[in-house]
């Protein structure tokens, strides 16, 4: 099976990365802008699940990232069976203390870097094989969910890619993809713990990244076009 996974170098991209790989077969491409991050994730998917991954430096934030997304995909002409789009930016602060500088990385890598990706990953898809894309969502854009003050500029930009997998499950719906969001509660992450210092998450990265994969292999059958929310708790 062939896997694609942003955000790969920690956090829940990490931990996904981790147990693909611990089925042999898979071929994974992770991409991160860490290349040292990403070096250390390949060192133990080499040494615990004995499968190799490829890994990519990538800027989601630079001028070049869809010219250098157009040349790591070249180097894999093969049908993507599982597109997880989970590279996340997070900025808590007031709406109007949010820069427009800050405002347009967290769109860039929250909404922009999804649809680059899938605008180029889409026209190569065998139609004889189905492609489940997985796009990683948040409560927080999540409708009728409780918001947070310091949160508008990103919920909106989760709120953003939910719409654009419903839009997209639509649109390709007579087509072998499925598209589906999964709107994640609170995780233990670097990225939270930087953005809300001290704050206890409901599960860990590994928790949730087993429920990801686990999603994205089995449900594209009965599911599509699905914002689904998965916390315990609210948010």
């Amino acid at each position: 099976m062939n896997i694609l996974v942003t955000g790969a170098s920690k956090g829940i991209g990490f931990e996904i990365v981790k147990q693909f790989s611990s089925t042999a077969g898979n071929n994974i491409i992770a991409l991160s802008r860490d290349m040292e991050l990403l070096q250390n994730l390949q060192i133990i998917c080499n040494n615990e699940c004995n499968n190799n991954i490829h890994i990519y430096s990538i800027d989601f934030l630079g001028i070049t990232f869809e010219d250098e997304l157009k040349s790591i995909l070249s180097n894999h002409n093969f049908h993507i069976d599982i597109v997880i789009n989970n590279a996340g930016y997070l900025v808590n602060k007031p709406f109007t203390e949010t820069s427009q500088e800050e405002i347009r990385q967290i769109y860039q890598t929250n909404v922009y870097a999804p649809i680059t990706i899938l605008q180029n990953i889409i026209p190569s898809l065998d139609d004889n094989r189905q492609c489940h894309i997985v796009n990683i969502g948040s409560m927080g854009g999540y409708q009728g969910s409780v918001k947070f003050p310091g949160l508008s500029i990103y919920s909106s930009s989760k709120s953003a890619l939910a719409n654009l997998t419903e839009c997209l499950a639509e649109e390709y719906k007579e087509k072998n993809i499925k598209i589906n969001c999964l709107a994640l509660g609170s995780v233990q992450t670097e990225m939270l713990n930087k953005a809300f210092p001290g704050y206890k998450a409901q599960v860990s990265s590994e928790e949730i990244a087993k429920y990801i994969v686990q999603f994205s292999l089995q449900h594209p059958i009965y599911v599509n076009g699905k914002i689904l929310p998965v916390s315990n708790a609210t948010p």
